[in-house]
């Protein structure tokens, strides 16, 4: 196929990833009204799962609940289109985390013909392992570190005389940026499989250079959280994990470059 033969081949399947996104959008936009009040405002609340958790062992431990969070949770509208606009920002973001696996796929069927039948068969689990830890990052975001820094900014006080009003952008932005950001770092191992597998990174390499990861990984989980210790930490963690995990990645994917490699050898040989 030509180089223009491609570009009409990548632009099919682009058009179908975003036929898929705003069918899933508009999905989401019809239940817009379920979803705001029990997931998009759902860590606001004291009956959030996160909170459950933590409360009902804190109370086998301590005696009493760790978390409560004000009965009532203000949110202002300052604009007059910023309903609409904050609509229309989750029901996109909605239909993206809906559509992502069929994107994924989209993907690998637009690279799926350039590969050997080998490694077409083994690219299928890879096709799975991106969509899943997609998932686990919008969830690791939404349970773990999203909850934590909303009961901080509900906390943290400097003075009795300040009424607390939060504003519906201001909202929106936090739980994008956590959520959403969560759910791009976790593709991270998929990145060290591929750098792996052309052999620009190395396992030897991220090992001798972890100290410098954790730094970043710290400088990262500032960027995607408040500005607070506790949702610093509890996005690192994973995150610090997911780095380890990725060594592992990187391992298993090098042996099996430098055995593919030996075996070109011999053939030749």
């Amino acid at each position: 196929m030509s180089f223009w033969g491609h570009i009409g081949e990548l632009r099919a399947h682009l058009i179908r990833a975003m036929i898929a996104i705003v069918v899933c959008a508009i999905v989401v936009g019809f239940n817009v009204n379920w979803i705001m009040d029990h997931i998009f405002f759902g860590p606001t609340r004291n009956d959030f799962f996160t909170f459950r958790v933590v409360n009902h062992y804190s109370r086998e431990l301590l005696g009493h609940d760790s978390i409560t969070l004000p009965a009532h949770f203000a949110v202002q509208q300052k604009k007059l289109f910023q309903q609409f606009n904050v609509m229309m920002a989750v029901s996109i973001f909605g239909g993206m985390v809906a559509a992502f696996p069929y994107l994924v796929w989209e993907l690998w069927r637009f690279i799926s013909p350039a590969l050997h039948p080998k490694e077409r068969k083994n690219s299928v689990w890879l096709i799975n392992f991106v969509w899943i830890l997609f998932a686990c990052g919008i969830l690791c975001g939404y349970f773990l570190i999203l909850p934590f820094a909303i009961n901080f900014g509900l906390l943290f006080k400097v003075s009795d005389s300040i009424t607390q009003l939060f504003d519906l952008s201001d909202y929106t932005t936090l739980f994008l940026q956590i959520v959403l950001g969560m759910g791009v770092i976790f593709l991270f191992p998929v990145i060290v499989y591929f750098m792996t597998a052309i052999g620009i990174l190395t396992p030897k390499f991220m090992r001798t250079y972890r100290r410098h990861a954790i730094v970043l990984i710290l400088v990262v989980a500032a960027i995607i959280t408040p500005a607070d210790v506790l949702s610093m930490m509890m996005a690192a963690f994973p995150l610090l994990l997911l780095y380890e995990f990725s060594i592992i990645m990187s391992a298993y994917t090098f042996k099996k470059v430098q055995k593919r490699k030996l075996e070109e050898e011999k053939e030749r040989a």
